[in-house]
């Protein structure tokens, strides 16, 4: 069963939250992906945001480029955390809509947001939120950030022999 759901508001988003797939791939951690777009099929995502925790999902990373509501939407109606992924598209404007769109959320309606086009820190921080309950999850990301660690020390050594 899946614990976190990636969504984005089109196929034009994948490439970019491709990245979050990968390191929750990577981190053996269940999850699901679609394509929600807010302004779309906004009926899908109410009905996405309403009924993911239902299906066992406990976080959903949500990707959107230009206006980006996607992430807020879907943290207007979800019990669950949401980390909004700024996505730099065709009609954003250098990202930086995107960007503000998800940062700038109202009190009472949170959503934890990564840099542009950082759909990697957002799977990592997918897993560290269910690894919070689960040790078996946070012992993988003990694992992953120590390999981390050793990738960055190999790199000095050959640099500095």
């Amino acid at each position: 069963m899946a614990e976190v759901g990636i969504i984005m508001g089109s196929a034009s988003d994948l490439p970019v939250m491709q990245a979050a797939i990968d390191v929750l791939k990577e981190l053996n951690i269940a999850h699901e992906v679609d394509i929600v777009s807010a302004h779309r099929t906004p009926e899908k995502m109410m009905d996405y945001g309403k009924e993911a925790h239902k299906r066992g999902i406990k976080v959903i990373i949500a990707g959107a480029g230009g206006a980006a509501h996607l992430p807020g939407m879907v943290a207007s109606i979800s019990p669950l955390p949401v980390i909004g992924v700024p996505v730099k598209s065709s009609n954003s404007i250098d990202g930086w809509d995107s960007v503000l769109s998800i940062l700038q959320m109202p009190g009472g309606v949170p959503v934890a947001t990564v840099a542009l086009n950082g759909a990697k820190n957002a799977g990592i921080l997918a897993a560290q939120i269910i690894g919070s309950g689960n040790s078996d999850v946070l012992n993988r990301i003990v694992d992953y950030k120590e390999a981390l660690k050793t990738k960055v020390i190999a790199s000095s050594k050959k640099l500095n022999p």
